[in-house]
């Protein structure tokens, strides 16, 4: 190799891959189907084509080669010394590319399996997505699973995610974004609390109260939101205590220690059950979301499309969509569903 002016590396016809880019593939097959099989006739009825078109391949390449690869009578066909020492060190190489598309075709084809690196958050993944691979594993057991709880944003090349569990609303136009189910966001707080201090009925009143306020892995606090009159409207309160962890939150609240606002999957068991109470209904906004998420539909591995329709169902069938009006889990919700919500396990 040799550099130009500015140097750049350039190729020169010393350059041992440049040369060997030349060299034609088929001619390659051509070469190893002959040698293996013995005649050129036999050689196409193994490759599904004429004796001609093999005689023509391996005639081109060896001219790229130079030298001759077979000598040819009426009767037989045996490689030349150049042609043996060709075959000893092309057919290994041949042998593992057929083998490499072999396991592609079957990766599609076959059973799904391989290694699937999931992301979600940490809330949303230890309650919700965690409790669900048991399932998905059992149903597909050939697939490895490797999942990351992380709140930053996921890096899909620097963290090599096949797929991610997202929350809220999503600003990156670069992956393909499924919505699972809403996620509401709703205010509530312990029976207790509010027999000791009554509930706000507007989202002013929110001053009055002790708060309890969530810390993002930024490090800044979540500021609550509503929609009043048609726009999000952003509130700060004033906190009696504040975590970094949603599910300290939740359990602050259902301690009766004051007032919090919670994704709809946190507290839907908790306010069907009556261990909470939910408030300011009416302003809760309606634009966020849980999404799945990767980076794109061409050519998806069987892996990541029997997992995206395993969760999107599963996901939907826990009911966690909870509004005003919550009822009991669906009859439908599969037994191994119902019983990972109930026990929280992975």
């Amino acid at each position: 190799m040799t550099f130009d002016s500015q140097d750049h590396p350039r190729c020169t016809n010393s350059d041992a891959l440049a040369s060997s880019f030349s060299a034609s593939y088929a001619g390659v097959l051509a070469f190893i189907a002959v040698a293996t099989e013995g005649n050129f006739a036999r050689a196409g009825d193994r490759l599904g084509i004429g004796r001609s078109a093999v005689s023509r391949s391996v005639q081109k390449l060896e001219a790229q080669l130079g030298t001759r690869l077979f000598l040819r009578t009426t009767r037989l066909t045996t490689l030349t010394r150049e042609g043996e020492l060709f075959y000893r060190n092309c057919h290994p190489g041949v042998e593992r590319i057929v083998q490499a598309l072999e396991d592609m075709r079957d990766l599609r084809e076959g059973p799904p399996r391989g290694q699937l690196r999931i992301s979600a958050t940490t809330g949303f993944g230890r309650r919700i997505v965690a409790p669900l691979l048991n399932g998905f594993r059992a149903r597909y057991p050939e697939i490895a699973v490797d999942l990351l709880l992380d709140d930053r944003t996921t890096d899909f090349t620097a963290d090599r995610i096949d797929v991610a569990f997202r929350d809220g609303r999503l600003d990156d136009s670069q992956v393909i974004a499924k919505q699972l189910i809403p996620m509401p966001m709703l205010v509530c707080a312990s029976p207790a609390y509010r027999r000791n201090h009554g509930l706000p009925r507007q989202v002013e009143e929110l001053a009055g109260h002790s708060c309890i306020n969530f810390r993002m892995a930024s490090g800044r606090i979540f500021e609550w939101e509503f929609k009043v009159g048609g726009r999000i409207q952003k509130f700060l309160p004033s906190s009696s205590c504040t975590f970094n962890d949603d599910e300290l939150v939740l359990q602050a609240a259902l301690d009766g220690q004051g007032i919090a606002q919670m994704a709809g999957y946190q507290v839907s068991e908790h306010l069907r059950a009556g261990r909470l109470v939910a408030c300011l209904a009416q302003y809760a906004p309606d634009d966020r979301g849980h999404y799945l998420c990767y980076p794109s539909r061409q050519q998806l591995p069987g892996r990541i499309r029997v997992f995206i329709d395993y969760m999107t169902t599963a996901v939907r069938a826990l009911n966690l969509e909870c509004s005003i009006g919550l009822s009991p889990l669906p009859s439908a919700v599969p037994h191994e569903v119902r019983r990972a919500l109930a026990t929280g396990t992975a």
